[in-house]
């Protein structure tokens, strides 16, 4: 393979990173105002619920919300943890960890090495 195809994939590889990155990126603010959206209408609710409805009513729209949320966020988290830990020990990623570890040893090397005395 020439150079000039290796630059090319390189290029195309990083194109493809940045996009998705992109795309991460939209997701994530899509994400922050979805709960910024959910949790003025929790709000709005308990504002309407507070003056409309019992003691008993209230605490178990509450309990329910707390228990539906924290199911909600622990799954969502687990499986991002999940899909990372796989993404990072499928075989490609082994060795590009494996390079990240050596490059950050060999940081550290130089920094010992040529550090101000």
């Amino acid at each position: 393979m020439s150079k000039d195809n290796k630059t090319k994939d390189w290029d195309e590889l990083w194109s493809e990173y940045t996009q998705l990155l992109k795309k991460w990126s939209q997701n994530l603010d899509s994400l922050q105002k979805t709960v910024a959206e959910v949790q003025e209408k929790y709000n709005e609710v308990m504002s309407k619920a507070i003056s409309e409805s019992s003691q008993k009513t209230m605490k178990e729209f509450q309990e329910n919300w707390q228990k539906t949320m924290t199911n909600a966020g622990t799954a969502a988290f687990k499986q991002f943890g999940e899909n990372w830990q796989k993404s990072i020990s499928d075989s490609g990623l082994d060795q590009l960890k494996t390079y990240g570890e050596m490059m950050n040893k060999f940081a550290e090397t130089w920094q010992k090495m040529w550090r101000p005395k």
